[in-house]
């Protein structure tokens, strides 16, 4: 089983949250907030502010939260994945998608008002928390744990636990 720990950024400008078009290994693409998969010997801040500069130029610069973390187990496909997703309080820099992994091809900034529709074609472990936060009903960090049914993931079912 591998555990994956990742961390997603929650980064507010003028003109809405920051979120990046991510494509995937089998050539699809999905939006998500900026983050990503925390090293080993790095704290969750040193490495999402390193995956945010990354995948978006930003340097962030302070950090709050966890706003809220996420649990996802994939019995069938061999992993789980730990997500702590943290609010920037200070950043600097301009946007430039320069991602050295290749996975982020767009970065924009995103009126709230038109994430959903963006969010929908994702997982909904990135999604569904995100909405909750978008919405104003998460006062306080909160835990959301979905699992993961099935090993093919074309048609895999994910239930909210």
């Amino acid at each position: 089983m591998r555990d994956w720990l990742v961390a997603g950024a929650l980064v507010e400008g003028g003109d809405g949250l920051l979120l990046v078009c991510n494509r995937r290994r089998n050539g699809s693409y999905d939006w998500s907030t900026p983050g990503g998969v925390i090293d080993d010997g790095e704290s969750i801040e040193e490495g999402l502010t390193r995956e945010v500069e990354e995948e978006t130029g930003l340097r962030v610069l302070a950090w709050e939260g966890p706003v809220y973390t996420v649990d996802v187990i994939a019995e069938d496909l061999g992993w789980r994945l730990r997500a702590e997703v943290m609010r920037a309080v200070a950043y600097e820099g301009e946007l430039v998608v320069a991602d050295p992994d290749g996975i982020v091809v767009d970065a924009r900034w995103v009126p709230v008002a038109d994430c959903g529709p963006l969010l929908d074609g994702g997982h909904p472990w990135v999604g569904e928390p995100l909405a909750s936060w978008l919405a104003g009903e998460i006062a306080e960090a909160r835990s959301f744990g979905f699992t993961v049914s099935g090993a093919d993931p074309a048609s895999y079912v994910v239930v909210r636990r």
